[in-house]
């Protein structure tokens, strides 16, 4: 268990009133789960449940199902004014056959040897200490869910089954042996059918969970027969204390009813798994648990992200570059949506949390209950004063070539004086951030070209407009002059858009022109407020370096 603390909640009349009504998505759930709890009674804790398989290193989706999990327990706690206690429970599977080596680790072909083991007796390839693989990965997982500062309390499959904690849950299985069966033939193929059991027993001599049937039980007992592949002997086992573990959608099930689990949520892929396995869970005697379904996280070529594969990004990928409040604001984002969790995404997921919480002061209650911020830190943001975006920091990265952070910082003092790394901390982080971002990923990717007539021609306008401006012309009237250089150029008219005079407004395309040509990418932010920040005279030299070919021929 971690030893954080539940953050304070306002738990005033207006806030539960507007949280009642409120359209945010873990608002939405946690109304769901009052229901559940009104009629079932709150004489016990309600307990929500995040299920991780270990075996593989813990990707984001790890992260973020318990993210959003909190995010609704945070949003229960202020519908029932925090008088209902709530538990988190983040639990590993850790007792599963080893099925295939993670392409991500080292040492893989010493771990062919271990295939069917229990992934708590597989030896930790990373030779990092750890007692296992599975122990090395749920430490990864923890040190993780600790950083982000998330009140939860951790379990291991292999401690539950081992210490008898399932073992009346175990029994009422083997009770409703038959009934299980009935539920999840149907969705076998006919070979599999004739080979199904929920128990996988631990075979004694070898310590591998075998995927065999049961060709005997004994309810009272407690036991299950079983013939070793190997030897061809009948076993008998207890199916108590560690001896077996379940098939996967029964074992979801067998948690549910032994902990009395209220919320799961679970991925998209795993709808039919809920189905199967809430069925299973009413038969041993227990409801099923409230819960939605998320949509999945894809890689940069729209595949799913596989924790043996390693694709798409790792936690520690996202961290490198990026504030972990930008990647909790990437989860808490349309939930149902599927979305590609690649590098790309970062520098936007950065701007739009900042955004978020700069304009949550200022909004009525009912609309901060719909703000992520709200979600993203349990109810309680904090004060954010961010004069430069991110995205802003990048292009000021690019233009300046900077490689250091007094490089970036000379600008930002003067474009807002008294704005210093000591004064602004949340700034200074972005600082570092951009420079690292850009120089893994934007800067390999710039491309200039050279300015053909219309855009030499642009550009010198461009120049002399800049040129006629005072040195501190804010970036309202830059981009003003910025624009009033375009009104008068045929290709970056828009005939759809109308200029102060009547006259045709400006195309994207003159702002993508500028980008192209200037930075060698696609786009940027608002290019005026670029100016303000990079400076007149610095934007002068970068378009007379765009002229003579020097951006070009680099």
């Amino acid at each position: 268990m971690t030893s954080v603390s539940l953050p304070t909640l306002d738990l005033s009349p207006s806030m539960r009133e507007a949280a009642m009504a409120s359209k945010a998505w873990p608002f939405e759930e946690a109304r769901k789960l009052l229901k559940r709890v009104e009629a079932r009674g709150a004489d016990r804790p309600v307990l929500f449940e995040t299920g991780y398989g270990p075996s593989g290193l813990p990707h984001i989706g790890t992260f973020g199902e318990v993210a959003r999990t909190t995010m609704v327990r945070t949003a229960f706690r202020l519908l029932t004014e925090d008088k209902v206690p709530t538990r988190l429970l983040c639990f590993s599977d850790d007792m599963d056959g080893l099925r295939k080596v993670p392409e991500n680790v080292p040492n893989r072909e010493d771990m062919q040897r271990y295939i069917g083991q229990p992934l708590t007796r597989v030896p930790d390839p990373f030779d990092a200490g750890h007692e296992s693989f599975a122990h090395h990965n749920n430490a990864r997982l923890r040190a993780f869910l600790d950083r982000f500062g998330f009140e939860y309390e951790f379990a291991s499959a292999t401690d539950y089954y081992t210490s008898g904690r399932f073992d009346e849950a175990l029994l009422r299985m083997l009770a409703v042996y038959d009934k299980v069966k009935d539920i999840i033939l149907p969705t076998l193929g006919p070979e599999r059918q004739g080979t199904y059991s929920p128990f996988l027993p631990v075979c004694l001599r070898t310590g591998t969970v075998l995927q065999v049937p049961t060709v005997e039980r004994n309810v009272s007992k407690g036991t299950i027969v079983y013939i070793d592949p190997e030897t061809g002997e009948k076993v008998e086992t207890p199916v108590t204390g560690g001896r077996v573990k379940c098939q996967w959608k029964a074992d979801w099930a067998l948690r549910w009813f032994a902990l009395g689990v209220d919320y799961e949520m679970a991925g998209k892929d795993l709808i039919d798994s809920v189905t199967l396995s809430s069925k299973i869970c009413k038969v041993l005697g227990g409801p099923p648990p409230e819960g939605f379904n998320y949509e999945l996280f894809l890689d940069e070529n729209g595949q799913k992200i596989s924790k043996s594969k390693g694709n798409g990004l790792t936690i520690d990928d996202w961290l490198a570059y990026a504030s972990p409040e930008s990647l909790s604001l990437y989860m808490y984002t349309k939930p149902k949506t599927a979305k590609k969790l690649y590098f790309d995404v970062i520098p936007k997921a950065v701007d739009e949390y900042f955004t978020f919480a700069q304009k949550f002061p200022e909004m009525p209650v009912e609309q901060q209950l719909g703000n992520p911020v709200w979600h993203i830190h349990s109810g309680n943001p904090p004060a954010v004063d961010l004069p430069v975006p991110f995205s802003m920091l990048l292009n000021l990265v690019s233009a300046s070539n900077a490689d250091s952070k007094d490089v970036l910082w000379a600008f930002i003092s003067r474009y807002a004086p008294g704005v210093t790394a000591a004064t602004h901390p949340k700034l200074d982080e972005l600082v570092g951030y951009a420079i690292r971002y850009f120089e893994d990923f934007v800067k390999p990717a710039k491309t200039f070209h050279a300015p053909d007539e219309t855009e030499r021609a642009a550009l010198a306008a461009l120049d002399a407009k800049l040129a006629s401006l005072p040195a501190d012309a804010d970036g309202s009237a830059i981009q003003d002059a910025v624009l009033d250089v375009a009104r008068g150029i045929e290709r970056y008219q828009d005939e759809k858009k109308k200029s102060p005079d009547g006259g045709p407004g400006v195309s994207v395309a003159w702002f993508s022109a500028l980008y192209k040509l200037l930075l060698g990418q696609e786009r940027g932010p608002r290019f005026g407020s670029f100016v303000a920040l990079y400076g007149i005279d610095e934007t002068r030299a970068l378009i007379a370096k765009a002229l003579s070919g020097e951006l070009s021929a680099a």
